[in-house]
C-alpha cells in the first residue's frame, strides 16, 4: 500500500543495480544511499519520477527521483547525500505551484506526506510552529478550537502546505486585511546547503551565521539604497527576487508591525533556492465571528475594475476582508459544474459581464450588514442602483467562496488543445490604474488571436489573467509577445510583473527586467552567499531559463499520443477551441489519435483538488495512503505519460499503469469534484477493457461480470453456498482460488427472492394507462441477495398510490434486467453495452411517456445517467437517462408536488437516533438530500448524515485479498467510528456494499432506507 523503493525491491539490497540500469549511476547511488541511510521513501521508477516531474505549470522537468522523509533527520540526510553526489535539491509541498516552481531535474523531496506535523500552538500570543507539509486547511482545523487561524487564506487552501506558501510568499484573497505570508512569518528554522541548520528571525536577535547573512544583506541594502528606491514596485503584491528590501521597506505594508527586520523573511519567497526549511514560526489571527457578502453585479467587466478604487475605501477599521473577481468566463464554466450551478446562480442578477465579491468580518452581524447597506448605496451612486446580491448566512457565503477558490481550476476546464495559460497572471498595478490595465491588456490579447480568463484580487490590484494559447501549436512564441507586450504595461503603470504565484521557470528571466542589473546582482550574490555550490533548486530566481523553452513543456511541439481504439465514447472531449470566442469543434473532430481518450486524461492540469481531505468523495484510497500514484492527479498523470509513450511502448499496458490504477475504488468523486471534469472511474473502465482485451479475463472478473447471468440458477443452491461464510476452511479454499478474502463474509444468497416470491405488479399496459405510473428496476443485489430492500420499495409505492411495473425482459425468460455494471467493472464493455441497450429498450416507452424509472442500488441506477451514455445507445439512452431516479429521488419529486400527503399520514414516528451513509455515487450525482429529505417525512425522524468519504468496499474492491486492508482503512477514517459512536442508532445506507461495510466492520446491520420507510407503515 505504501510507496516504496522502486522496481519492488527491498530497502537496501540491490537498490544500486535496479535504478541504475534504468537511469544512470549517479541515480543508483543515490536510490542506494537514501534506501540504506534513512527510514524515507524513495521512489524512483519511471512512473514515480514522471508523476513528480509535472505541478499546476505548463511545465514538466524529470527529476532523477523522488525522496519522501518520515522524519526531519531524513531531511537532513538526504540534503547530506545529495551535496556529496552533487544532485540538486528540490523541495516540494503540494506540487500546487503555477510557474514550475515544484519541478526540477535533481532530487525532489516531498515533505507533504510525513512532515506536517504541528509542533506547538501559544494561543496567548497568537503563534504556531509547524513542519513544512502541513496542509493550510488542516492547520486551520487543528487551530479551529483556540478561535485561531492562519489567515493567509489561498484560494489552495485544500492542499497547498506552508513550506510551499512560505516558498511562493503566498498572498490569497483576504490579504488587504492580513498581508501576505511575508507579514505573517515571524522565524524559521532551516538547513543551508552546507547542512548546517540556523534559526532565522528578528535580526537584533540573530547570532552566529545567520546574524552574518543578515549583515551582509543589510550592506547590500545600503548600497543600492537609490536603485531601491527607483526600482522597487510600491505595491503589496511584489514577490520577485529575493526580499531585499526588508532593510530598506518599499511594500505599502512593511513586513513588520515595528518597522524592525526579521531575517525569516529573507527565506519568505525564495522557492527553496537559499535554504530547506524545518520549521516555521507563524503569527496567528483571531477567526472572525461574523461575515457579511455583497455580490455586485456589473454590465460592464471595465466598469468592476474601475470601481474596485472606490470599494475599498469602504473598510472601516480592517472590516473590508476581500473583493474578488468572477468573470462572465468563470460564470458561463461554473454553471456548466452541477456542483457550482445553484450557488452561482442564487449571486446573478440578470447576466452580468462580472461579479465582485466584497466581504466583510467582524465580531457583530448586523454592523458588517449595515457595511453591505454602504455597497449598495455606493454602487447606486456609482450608476448602478439593484447590483447587489447580499448573502449574510454563512453556509451561502461559505458556499459561493468555495466557487471562487475554485476558478483557476474551473477555467481549466476548458474543452480542446487550447488552455488559459499561466504567465502574466500575476501582474499587480495600483488600483488607481487597474481598469485601464485590464482594457489595454485586453486589446493585447484582441491583436494575437486570443482572450483572456479574469479572476482573483481587485482589492490589490492583482488580477489573475491567462490568455488561452494551445501550446502544441504555436504557443510558446505567442507567450512570448504577450509577456512583452504586458511588461511594457506593467512598467507604464508602475507596477510589479511578479505579484503572487512566484517566479518559478516562466517569470524568472523577468527578475532582472523588473529590478535592474545591479539589484540583480545583489540577488545573485544573496545566492551565493547562502548556496555556494548552486544545490538548491538551480535555476530558479537566478540564470534562469527562457520562459518559452519548449524542452522544460509538458505539451512540447514534439509531444505525440499513440492511437487507441477505445472502447467507450470518448468523441465529446475530441474537439479543438477558438481562443478568442472559446467555442468548441463537433465531437470527434479534434484530432486525438486516441479518440479523445487522451483529450480526456489531459484535461488534469495538475492543480491538486483532489488532495483534499473534507468531508467530499475525493480519492478515498488517497486519504489512506497520502500516495502521490493513488491520486486522481497522479493516475491522470500516469496515463498520460502512457498514451504519450513517456512510459514506454507498450502505452496503456505498461506495469505502472496496473499500479496507480489498482487502488482507485470507482467512486466518481472526481466526476462531481474535480473542476476539469476529469473521471477515473470512466477511464479505469477504459483502462480495464483495453488491459483485459490483451491480457485475458480471470477467475474473479468472469465471476463478477457474469453474476445477472447465472445468479437465477445460483440461488436455488443457496444453502450449500452460503456454507463458504460458516466454514472457514472454506473460505481459505475460495480465496486461494478466486482472491475474494477469506476474512470477508460474502452476500448471503436467498433460495425465496423478490424474482420468485410472486410480488404481483402491474402489466406494461396498465401502467402506461395509469394516472399514478412508476416503474421499479430491481437490480441483481436487490433482486437475490437483499430482496427485502425490492419487496420494501414496492410496498412503499404502492403504500403511496403508484401504479407499480416492475421491470423485466419483454421477451424470452421475461426475467430481470441488467444496468451492464458489473462487466464495466471487469471490462467487458462490449456484454455490457448489450446488457445496457437491452435495458435501455425495455425502459423507452416508459421514458417516453415521462413515466419515472425507479432504482433501489446508487451503482446499478446510475448507470442509466453516467456509463449507459458513453456506451454508444443513441439518443434512447438519453431519453432513459432522463427519467432514471433513485427510489429517494423519486419519493423527494413527488413530496415536492404534493403527491405524497397520503403516505404522510400512514407514517408511524421513529424514536431512535438516525444515521445516513452516502454511497459515493449518490454524493457524484448530488443524490444525498432526497435522501434526508424522504427520511424526514417519518415522524420524528431526524436523519444525521455521517460526513464520510468512501466506505471502502466500492462493489467487489473490499472483498478481494489484496485490498482489504486499504477497504478496512478507508472504512475507519469516519464511518466506522460514525457507526461505532451511536449504538442505538438506526444506520441507513442505500448501497449493498456500504451496508456489507459496516456489518463487517461494526458489527451492525445497516438498512436501506425504503426498509425503514416500509417498516413506519
Amino acid at each position: 500500500m505504501n510507496a516504496r523503493v522502486p522496481v519492488s525491491i527491498a530497502q537496501g539490497a540491490g537498490v544500486y543495480d535496479k535504478v541504475s540500469k534504468v537511469s544512470n549511476e549517479v541515480a543508483g547511488l543515490l536510490a542506494q544511499r537514501l534506501a540504506s541511510e534513512t527510514r524515507g521513501e524513495v521512489l524512483f521508477s519511471v512512473g514515480d519520477r514522471g508523476r513528480y516531474s509535472t505541478d499546476a505549470s505548463i511545465y514538466q522537468v524529470v527529476p532523477v527521483g523522488v525522496f519522501v522523509p518520515r522524519s526531519h533527520e531524513d531531511t537532513r540526510i538526504a540534503l547530506d547525500i545529495g551535496r556529496d553526489l552533487k544532485v540538486p535539491i528540490v523541495p516540494r509541498g503540494g506540487g500546487t505551484s503555477q510557474c514550475g516552481q515544484t519541478v526540477g531535474a535533481g532530487l525532489v523531496i516531498d515533505f507533504s506526506k510525513h512532515v506536517r506535523n504541528v509542533l506547538s500552538v501559544d494561543a496567548d500570543n497568537r503563534t504556531a510552529e509547524v513542519e513544512p507539509g502541513i496542509v493550510l486547511d488542516h492547520l486551520n482545523a487543528h487551530l479551529k478550537k483556540t478561535g485561531l487561524w492562519y489567515p493567509v487564506d489561498v484560494s489552495t487552501s485544500a492542499q497547498a502546505t506552508l513550506g510551499g506558501m512560505a516558498g511562493n510568499n503566498s498572498c490569497g484573497s483576504r490579504s488587504i486585511a492580513y498581508g501576505n505570508m511575508v507579514h505573517n512569518v515571524l522565524g524559521i528554522d532551516a538547513w543551508t546547503a552546507d547542512g548546517a541548520l540556523h534559526s532565522f528571525g528578528r535580526f537584533e536577535h540573530a547570532t552566529g551565521k545567520a546574524r552574518e547573512f543578515g549583515e551582509e544583506v543589510q550592506a547590500l541594502a545600503i548600497q543600492l539604497a537609490g536603485d531601491i528606491d527607483a526600482r522597487w514596485p510600491k505595491v503589496m503584491r511584489r514577490v520577485a527576487g529575493y526580499n531585499l528590501d526588508i532593510f530598506r521597506n518599499q511594500s505599502v505594508r512593511p513586513y513588520t508591525g515595528d518597522g524592525g527586520v526579521n531575517l525569516a523573511h529573507l527565506l519568505v519567497g525564495s522557492e527553496g533556492t537559499l535554504a530547506l526549511t524545518k520549521s516555521l514560526k507563524l503569527q496567528l489571527a483571531e477567526l472572525p465571528r461574523a461575515k457579511a457578502l455583497g455580490v455586485v453585479n456589473f454590465p460592464t467587466f471595465y466598469k468592476a475594475m474601475d470601481s474596485a478604487q472606490h470599494i475599498v475605501r469602504l473598510d472601516q477599521g480592517g472590516d473590508l476582508t476581500a473583493v474578488e473577481l468572477v468573470d462572465r468566463t468563470m460564470i458561463e464554466l461554473a454553471l456548466q459544474n452541477p456542483a457550482f450551478a445553484p450557488v452561482v446562480q442564487g449571486a446573478l442578477i440578470g447576466r452580468p459581464d462580472a461579479l465582485l465579491l466584497v466581504e466583510f468580518s467582524g465580531a457583530d452581524k448586523a454592523a458588517l450588514a449595515r457595511q453591505v447597506q454602504r455597497l449598495e448605496q455606493l454602487m447606486g451612486d456609482l450608476g448602478l442602483p439593484g447590483s447587489v446580491v447580499q448573502l449574510l448566512d454563512d453556509a451561502s457565503q461559505k458556499a459561493l467562496w468555495e466557487v471562487r477558490k475554485a476558478g483557476l481550476n474551473i477555467m481549466m476546464s476548458l474543452k480542446g488543445d487550447g488552455k488559459p495559460v499561466s504567465f502574466i497572471e500575476d501582474c499587480a498595478v495600483p488600483l488607481e490604474h487597474l481598469a485601464e490595465y485590464t482594457d489595454e491588456l485586453t486589446q493585447v490579447f484582441r491583436k494575437h488571436g486570443t482572450k483572456g480568463t479574469w479572476y482573483a484580487h481587485a482589492s490589490v490590484g492583482t488580477l489573475h489573467v491567462r490568455p488561452i494559447l494551445d501550446m502544441r501549436r504555436g504557443g510558446a512564441p505567442k507567450m512570448r509577445q504577450i509577456a512583452e507586450e504586458a511588461s511594457a504595461l506593467v512598467r507604464k503603470y508602475k507596477g510589479a510583473y511578479s505579484g503572487e504565484h512566484g517566479d518559478g521557470l516562466c517569470r524568472g528571466e523577468w527578475i532582472q527586467w523588473q529590478f535592474g542589473p545591479k539589484i540583480n546582482e545583489a540577488f545573485a550574490h544573496i545566492k551565493r552567499m547562502f548556496d555556494p555550490g548552486n544545490l538548491l533548486c538551480p535555476q530558479r530566481i537566478i540564470d534562469p531559463p527562457r520562459m518559452d523553452d519548449t524542452r522544460l513543456m509538458r505539451f512540447p511541439p514534439s509531444y505525440k499520443v499513440i492511437p487507441v481504439t477505445p472502447a467507450l465514447d470518448w468523441r465529446a472531449w475530441d474537439v479543438q477551441n477558438d481562443p478568442a470566442t472559446e467555442k468548441t469543434t463537433a465531437p470527434g473532430t479534434g484530432g486525438d489519435p486516441a479518440q479523445g481518450f487522451a483529450k480526456a486524461v489531459e484535461m488534469c492540469n495538475n492543480n491538486g483538488h483532489c488532495r483534499k481531505f473534507d468531508a467530499g468523495t475525493m480519492c478515498p484510497s488517497y486519504r489512506v495512503t497520502r500516495d502521490e500514484k493513488h491520486l486522481t492527479r497522479g493516475r491522470a498523470n500516469t496515463l498520460r505519460l502512457a498514451v504519450s509513450g513517456q512510459l514506454g511502448p507498450e502505452g496503456l499496458l505498461h506495469d505502472e499503469v496496473r499500479e496507480a490504477l489498482d487502488l482507485c475504488v470507482s467512486c466518481k468523486g472526481c466526476k462531481r469534484d474535480c473542476p476539469t471534469g476529469v473521471d477515473m472511474a470512466r477511464m479505469k473502465v477504459e483502462w480495464t477493457h483495453q488491459d483485459r482485451k490483451q491480457n485475458g479475463w480471470t477467475l474473479k472478473d468472469k465471476l463478477i461480470a457474469r453474476l445477472p447471468e447465472y445468479a437465477a440458477t445460483a440461488s436455488r443452491f443457496a444453502g450449500v453456498l452460503n456454507l463458504r461464510n460458516r466454514i472457514p476452511l472454506l473460505a481459505k479454499l475460495g480465496e486461494a482460488v478466486t482472491g475474494f478474502a477469506a476474512k470477508r463474509s460474502l452476500p448471503e444468497w436467498q433460495s425465496r427472492h423478490f424474482f420468485n416470491s410472486g410480488v404481483a405488479g402491474a402489466s406494461r399496459d396498465e401502467v402506461l394507462a395509469a394516472a399514478k405510473p412508476v416503474v421499479l428496476f430491481v437490480d441483481t443485489f436487490n433482486g437475490f441477495f437483499e430482496s427485502e430492500n425490492a419487496l420494501a420499495a414496492f410496498k412503499v409505492l404502492q403504500s403511496a398510490g403508484y401504479t407499480v411495473h416492475v421491470a423485466s425482459k419483454q421477451g424470452g425468460d421475461g426475467k430481470h434486467l441488467c444496468c451492464g455494471r458489473t462487466y464495466l467493472s471487469s471490462g467487458m464493455v462490449d456484454e455490457a453495452r448489450t446488457k445496457a441497450r437491452e435495458l435501455v429498450e425495455t425502459m423507452l416507452p416508459f421514458a417516453q411517456r415521462g413515466i419515472a424509472i425507479v432504482g433501489l442500488e446508487p451503482s446499478c441506477l446510475l448507470t442509466l445517467r453516467d456509463e449507459a451514455l458513453a456506451l454508444g445507445l443513441g439518443t434512447a439512452a438519453e431519453q432513459v437517462s432522463k427519467q432514471a431516479l433513485l427510489f429517494e429521488e423519486f419519493l423527494a419529486r413527488e413530496a415536492a408536488s404534493g403527491r405524497l400527503d397520503g403516505l404522510k399520514a400512514k407514517l408511524k414516528p421513529l424514536s431512535q437516533p438516525l444515521l445516513v451513509h452516502g454511497h459515493c455515487h449518490q454524493k457524484a450525482f448530488g443524490a444525498i438530500s432526497p435522501v434526508l429529505e424522504v427520511l424526514k417525512l417519518i415522524p420524528g425522524a431526524q436523519p444525521q448524515l455521517i460526513e464520510s468519504s468512501c466506505c471502502g468496499m466500492a462493489g467487489s474492491f473490499g472483498y478481494e485479498a489484496k485490498h482489504l486492508e486499504v477497504s478496512m482503512k478507508m472504512a475507519e477514517l469516519s464511518l466506522l467510528p460514525a457507526v461505532r459512536a451511536q449504538p442505538d442508532a438506526v444506520v441507513v445506507a442505500d448501497g449493498t456494499s456500504c451496508r456489507h461495510q459496516i456489518h463487517d466492520g461494526a458489527q451492525r446491520d445497516a438498512i436501506h432506507a425504503a426498509v425503514l420507510l416500509a417498516g413506519m407503515l
